[in-house]
């Protein structure tokens, strides 16, 4: 910050307030994580400044030599990461992931199936207010009222009722394992191409902790932070026969030039997570997310679907008397930031919500494990108890604070 310090110290004091947020507080949103000092190095770096529209050998520019060879790595880097034939690293979002991928395989007005949003879907899978829902006709399949997890037969039953051209597996609030064999078999059935949307538990799969869709899916499509704790950007990887297609989808067809200091960061980020400690660290993720989760259940809090399979946790906060608004907030105050979030047949608004969204993917990189989590889950439960108590919550939030100070936070500690 020397530099920012001098010429925009307002900037550079705004920024600084924010590492301090970051090192004081417990980071549980299920979306977010911190990345490495290299990965924000290479984002920072003079990349920033080279226009690269095009593809390795084929641009539209001159002076890529080098642009080139990071943009070439970092596909070598993911397609050894995931087993893929073939890797597209120039998204520089999930939803523009998800937009060439359809842009790619169906036309407007086609028929697309994907998960319910208020049940754990996203935007990008059929929302009427996202351009995947005004330009595509989505068909939802839903999770059962009983046990709160996608039923096969149901998909299967919608699958052969409206013939899609595309099925979306992979969710954004969904706690169990996806099955991404059994879609397979759907998709095939009823002569559907299957796309994942790994972009939550990318991570995992890297690391051996969660299946991985990539041997059943046509295409695969990723954020590159999450769980992977690369850059904020994406990543879309197909079979071989679906490259060409894919390619001109994402350029010229959704993009123009790439994000050549974020294609850098995010070779980086598969070399890290090339490593034995990323399959060690997925594996504490879903081991905290377990022992988490039980503790927030012996606390009062249930759990929807009544656990987790991944990092990520649906607490249905009904339980507590309260909204999943009240809970994220109270819960803010007292230096634990969460995100409100819908529940299965959810009875509140999009906006308030019953349910709360916890991931354990960032606490874990700063090293916590199972006792950590189990700490953290008495200090929810002590919160939302009482969540109108202020004396509660400034009494957490310094406890918080004390704890968190004492696990450095990648990227900020070791750079």
């Amino acid at each position: 910050m020397n530099v920012l310090s001098h010429r925009d110290p307002d900037v550079a004091a705004m920024i600084e307030d924010e590492e301090t947020r970051q090192v004081e507080t417990l980071e549980l949103i299920a979306s977010e994580n911190y990345a490495s000092a290299g990965v924000l190095e290479a984002t920072g770096s003079v990349l920033t400044n080279k226009y690269s529209e095009g593809y390795p050998g084929k641009r539209y520019y001159a002076g890529n030599q080098h642009a080139d060879r990071i943009e070439s790595l970092a596909i070598d880097r993911a397609r050894e990461l995931f087993g893929a034939e073939h890797a597209n690293v120039q998204p520089t979002s999930g939803a523009e992931a998800n937009m060439a991928a359809y842009l790619a395989f169906v036309n407007p007005g086609d028929t697309i199936m994907g998960m319910e949003l208020s049940q754990g879907g996203h935007l990008t899978h059929g929302s009427p207010v996202n351009f995947s829902g005004r330009f595509y006709n989505f068909v939802p399949y839903s999770v059962d009222r009983e046990t709160e997890t996608v039923d096969m037969d149901e998909v299967r039953r919608v699958a052969r009722e409206t013939k899609p051209k595309i099925i979306v597996s992979g969710a954004t609030a969904y706690p169990r394992t996806v099955d991404f064999d059994a879609f397979a078999d759907i998709a095939k059935e009823v002569g559907a191409l299957l796309m994942a949307d790994m972009s939550h538990i990318a991570g995992l799969v890297a690391g051996g902790a969660h299946p991985s869709p990539v041997p059943h899916a046509d295409i695969v499509t990723t954020t590159t932070h999450k769980t992977l704790r690369g850059p904020r950007g994406a990543l879309a990887l197909c079979k071989s026969d679906h490259a060409e297609a894919l390619d001109k989808a994402v350029f010229p067809g959704t993009q123009g030039g790439p994000h050549m200091h974020t294609i850098a960061a995010k070779a980086v980020a598969f070399g890290e997570a090339l490593s034995p400690e990323f399959k060690h660290y997925a594996r504490q993720v879903v081991e905290n997310a377990v022992a988490f989760g039980e503790a927030l259940q012996e606390g009062g809090l249930r759990l929807v679907s009544g656990g987790t399979d991944n990092h990520l946790l649906l607490a249905d906060c009904n339980t507590k008397g309260i909204s999943g608004l009240k809970a994220q907030n109270a819960l803010q105050g007292a230096g634990i930031i969460t995100n409100r979030n819908t529940i299965p047949y959810d009875e509140r608004s999009a906006y308030v919500t019953s349910g709360l969204r916890l991931g354990t993917a960032a606490l874990t990189s700063r090293q916590m494990g199972t006792d950590e989590m189990r700490r953290v889950a008495k200090w929810i439960n002590r919160v939302l108890d009482d969540p109108d108590g202020e004396g509660v919550r400034e009494t957490v939030r310094q406890e918080v604070a004390e704890f968190a100070r004492t696990y450095p936070v990648p990227g900020i500690s070791d750079r």
